[in-house]
């Protein structure tokens, strides 16, 4: 009888030990589901067929309308004030009187950044056949352009950020439409400047790393890395890494939680039904 109350106890413990580790392993994937399902921020596409531009977008936030402003260098041109409902907004606008040139469309939700984004288009014989995407929605901590298949010629500078969790480093790439230097700037959540790098793009991309570590790395939260290659807000991008103790912050997700309690409670359960005890009885 001892042996056999030896052997089932032996096997709930290995049983646990696994399941901690499968636990470890889904708190991992946990994370990076639900950050590249959702993530702060603010999207905006304009799609321009014929003589109207069709504007869409998504946010996070359904508490705030989005502003939606459509200018020239001359002056302001339409401005249209819609709801967020189910985490995207649209809206369109009439090009047919518009002048020849560019017209920049910008929305915004708030007065962060975060919440500020803006395209250009272009307008002739009163009619556009534009299509381009920004956004700075983050995923994993980083920023991300929403671009379809058919805008390869989506104008403008992106950027994201890689890094696994529990790293020392960072890497940072994204893409361009321009050949100028593309200047890197790395601020920490006081807002303190931690890192400046500078970067020549190749091919329409670019790529560098960033090494976290240091005293001034020893603030613990968001780190926010700024691209800039041009004064227009298209060459302008950003993206977030959370940052503790000089590392990138590893998660453990509530889906991981869930799961280590349901294995908890099943031990316990098979032990009270087969009478087991993690100290063995004489």
């Amino acid at each position: 009888m001892n042996s056999r109350r030896y052997t089932m106890t032996s096997l709930s413990i290995v049983f646990l030990a696994v399941a901690i580790i499968s636990v470890s392993a889904l708190g991992e994937n946990a994370y990076a589901m639900h950050h590249a399902a959702s993530g702060p921020g603010l999207s905006l596409s304009a799609d321009g067929s014929g003589d109207t531009i069709a504007v869409s977008g998504h946010s996070d936030r359904g508490d705030l309308d989005v502003t939606i402003v459509v200018s020239n260098d001359m002056a302001i041109k339409d401005i249209a004030q819609v709801s967020v409902s189910g985490g995207s907004y649209s809206a369109s606008f009439n090009v047919s009187n518009y002048a020849d040139g560019t017209y920049t469309i910008a929305a915004n939700q708030g007065d962060s950044s975060k919440y500020s984004v803006s395209v250009d288009v272009d307008v002739s014989g009163g009619s556009s056949d534009s299509s381009v995407s920004a956004s700075t929605i983050t995923v994993t901590g980083a920023t991300i352009e929403e671009v379809d298949a058919a805008d390869v010629d989506m104008r403008g500078l992106t950027i994201s950020a890689d890094a696994i969790e529990g790293a020392t480093t960072i890497d940072v790439s994204g893409t361009t439409d321009r050949d100028g230097e593309i200047s890197l700037i790395v601020t920490a959540p006081n807002g303190n400047v931690v890192s400046i790098d500078q970067v020549t793009p190749s091919g329409g991309s670019y790529m560098t790393t960033i090494t976290v570590g240091g005293a001034l790395w020893s603030q613990d939260g968001w780190y926010t890395i700024s691209a800039s290659q041009a004064d227009a807000s298209m060459y302008k991008a950003s993206t977030e890494v959370d940052i503790k103790d000089g590392h990138v912050v590893p998660e453990f997700g509530t889906i991981a939680i869930m799961i280590l309690v349901v294995a908890i409670v099943s031990i316990i359960a098979l032990s009270a039904k087969t009478k087991l005890s993690l100290v063995p009885r004489y």
